[in-house]
């Protein structure tokens, strides 16, 4: 059983990715890969070749989500409804407990910790 790995659109602050990646969890960020302005499927593409779970506060995604059923998974949080603190507790407790293999094809919704 693996660790989910964390891919972050840029619709999620960076201090999210930052602070994730300083508690030892892999993540990576459309900043960090230089690909800032990249279509919403190129993202979802990228992060399911890399194996990594789609973070985003993007509501495309979730559509995307449905028609590719073949994804690492995709974790959604409302843009206006969660702080930075929201998404890193959110997804510390997500790392902790599920396995990469569980979450692959499935969408979740963040909720606040």
């Amino acid at each position: 059983m693996t660790e989910p790995r964390f891919y972050f659109d840029e619709s999620v602050d960076l201090p999210v990715s930052k602070q994730l990646a300083l508690a030892g969890l892999d993540v990576v960020s459309a900043h960090s890969l230089k690909a800032l302005g990249d279509k919403d499927s190129v993202h979802l593409q990228r992060a399911t070749e890399m194996g990594r779970v789609l973070c985003t506060s993007d509501t495309d995604f979730l559509i995307l989500a449905q028609q590719h059923t073949e994804h690492a998974g995709v974790v959604f949080g409302q843009k206006q409804s969660v702080s930075i603190g929201d998404w890193v507790r959110y997804l510390r407790y997500f790392h902790a407990t599920k396995t990469a293999e569980e979450v692959a094809g499935m969408v979740f919704y963040m909720e606040r910790r």
